[in-house]
């Protein structure tokens, strides 16, 4: 269980930052999000819940990180990129400016919860 937290670690490291940066680029060329981009903001948010969730199963068979602030960082990560579903307004581009800034935080605060495992 350890090794698949490991793996989707790396996913979300990966899938979080490019959909950040690619949000950010589609927003500052004034354009409007195509399908592929809302999916791959979807994932990362999939892929954070999934994240937590092996983490709650790890934590449930007495698998602890080395430092508290790991758990912190984690739930900080989902709570980010869950908040644009109750706080963005719904004219599209700024709806995208939400997605894409919270999912930037989420990667950076996922890259955080990576070094403090």
């Amino acid at each position: 269980m350890l090794a698949v937290h490991h793996t989707v670690a790396f996913f979300v490291l990966g899938v979080t930052a490019v959909s950040a940066i690619w949000g950010g680029i589609t927003y500052f060329r004034a354009g409007t999000p195509g399908g592929l981009l809302a999916h791959l903001l979807t994932l990362s948010q999939t892929l954070l819940v999934a994240q937590v969730g092996l983490g709650l199963l790890l934590l449930s068979d007495h698998r602890r990180a080395s430092a508290q602030l790991h758990y912190a960082y984690g739930t900080f990560a989902l709570l980010a990129v869950l908040s644009p579903w109750f706080y963005a307004p719904p004219e599209p581009r700024k709806r995208l400016a939400w997605f894409a800034g919270a999912t930037f935080i989420a990667a950076a605060l996922a890259v955080r919860a990576y070094t403090t495992a």
